[in-house]
């Protein structure tokens, strides 16, 4: 690679000053020629055919379309794509891995706010917040509050049952060992030892259910992962359960959790759904003892700037011959998120 090679910007404009805001800019500048009032959104036309010819690394992000053959093409110098949000699975065509394109992906740093928001949601369900919340909001003049009620409640001495050691699920689990709770894992991929070193017990799926206070998600959205959380063993689940979802509304039957909720039996936590969004006036959003968040657990607002520090890292240890935190490998394509 030159020494000053050339970076370009595929990332959307709304995107782009918030990842990467001003001081960003100037560090990204100081290791690569990049225009930052350029970006692509489209690899199509004479603009972005000159940009791709030059380019030695391709700064992505929201927005940026698909890297396949025909990108590949156009761009004979391109020696890496760093990618300044999640998952690449969209993204990068298995051909870019054939050329010897390194890839990165900033979901380490995507995957902090996502555990957060999991365990503020773990908190705030164990204290059947929402649903409370509501009841108090709607009593009546002479009718109680219940605004001292609690009984059962809380996440102390509860049993977590954590779906998937994804990135995002370790990250809950070390969250959660600063909290008296039991925690249960469900992960086919994670070794007896491994399972040793998180500090969890290793269970069946049907298990956890069974024995689970609160139900948190962190699988990829795969076709054997579908519905994971199927209609029978939503029923295993303890009367009073919360099903906290931040990972992919696929991985839970909708219409079955809809029933569930519907009965008052469990309740559920959902920043995913299936279909995403729900359609207008679907039941779910009218359940007392269901909260649904617009896919806003992962990096929003200040913290998108952790994504851009990401990256600009990332660029920097490409440029010095050092290991990259965010490389993707080929074989990752067929079971990330």
């Amino acid at each position: 690679m030159p020494r000053r090679p050339v970076a370009v910007f595929a990332i959307a404009p709304w995107a782009l000053g918030g990842v990467f805001p001003a001081d960003l800019l100037t560090r990204l500048g100081e290791l690569a020629d990049i225009d930052p009032a350029t970006t692509f959104t489209s690899f199509e036309g004479p603009a972005a055919a000159a940009a791709l010819a030059e380019a030695h690394i391709l700064v992505t992000g929201w927005g940026c379309p698909r890297i396949d053959a025909g990108v590949l093409a156009a761009a004979p110098r391109l020696r890496a794509v760093v990618h300044a949000a999640g998952t690449v699975k969209a993204l990068v065509d298995p051909l870019v891995f054939e050329r010897g394109v390194i890839v990165s992906s900033a979901a380490e740093a995507n995957a902090v706010p996502v555990a957060d928001y999991t365990m503020a949601m773990l908190i705030l369900g164990a204290k059947q917040t929402f649903s409370r919340a509501r009841r108090y909001a709607s009593a009546v003049e002479g009718t109680p509050r219940d605004w001292l009620a609690g009984e059962g409640t809380g996440l102390h001495d509860c049993t977590v049952g954590v779906i998937g050691a994804s990135r995002i699920g370790r990250l809950v689990l070390r969250r959660l060992r600063s909290f008296d709770v039991q925690v249960l894992l469900y992960d086919p991929y994670v070794t007896a030892a491994e399972a040793s070193d998180l500090g969890v017990e290793q269970v069946s799926m049907d298990e956890l259910c069974r024995r689970s206070d609160l139900v948190t998600v962190h699988a990829p959205a795969l076709p054997e992962t579908r519905h994971i959380l199927d209609g029978r063993r939503l029923d295993l689940l303890p009367d009073g359960a919360v099903v906290v979802n931040t990972a992919r509304g696929s991985l839970i039957d909708t219409e079955a959790l809809t029933r569930s909720c519907a009965g008052g039996r469990i309740s559920a936590i959902l920043d995913v759904t299936d279909p995403e969004p729900l359609p207008p006036g679907h039941s779910l959003f009218a359940l007392p003892n269901v909260l649904i968040t617009p896919h806003l657990a992962g990096a929003q607002g200040r913290e998108l700037r952790r994504l851009g520090e990401f990256a600009v890292a990332e660029v920097s240890q490409l440029l010095s011959g050092a290991p990259l935190l965010g490389r993707v490998e080929p074989e990752q394509l067929s079971y990330i998120a």
